[in-house]
């Protein structure tokens, strides 16, 4: 399986550890969707470390990055729910909100060596699909106007 698949594969996990009550069509407790996250958030962590080589601070600052970010991103996305929010497109605003975060962190960590390849590895077109996005929704935006 290339690497291309892989980081596809665990972007798609995170993404159901991160919304695991769409997913899975169910609630889940606050803790057993705090482990979930946390295994997601492991997950990665252990697959930038081996495409990435990171250095021990490094990882302690992705994983700072990843804990945080995702918290947000559960906790916006419990908002939403809560204010029974059923327009998609705000939950992917939410998540594209903090996925940007991320990658913007991502960019102050990373050696040039290291960010090159992070975009190989995927990150570079899910900021372009973000970009896509968020311009579809100034163009929207300025259309009502």
């Amino acid at each position: 399986m290339n690497k291309y698949r892989i980081a596809l594969l665990t972007c798609f996990l995170l993404a159901l550890c991160a919304f695991p009550a769409m997913a899975q069509g169910q609630k889940l407790s606050p803790e057993e969707e705090a482990k979930q996250l946390r295994e997601g958030i492991d997950r990665e962590i252990d697959r930038l470390t081996t495409l990435l080589d990171l250095e021990d601070w490094q990882v302690f600052y992705v994983d700072s990055t990843l804990t945080y970010n995702y918290e947000a991103l559960i906790a916006g996305r419990n908002t939403l729910q809560q204010a029974k929010v059923s327009n998609p497109d705000l939950y992917y605003l939410n998540a594209d909100k903090w996925n940007e975060a991320t990658y913007v962190q991502f960019q102050k960590i990373f050696t040039e060596r290291q960010w090159q390849k992070y975009l190989r590895g995927g990150a570079g077109k899910e900021k372009k699909a973000r970009d896509k996005r968020a311009e579809k929704i100034v163009a929207a935006t300025n259309k009502q106007k």
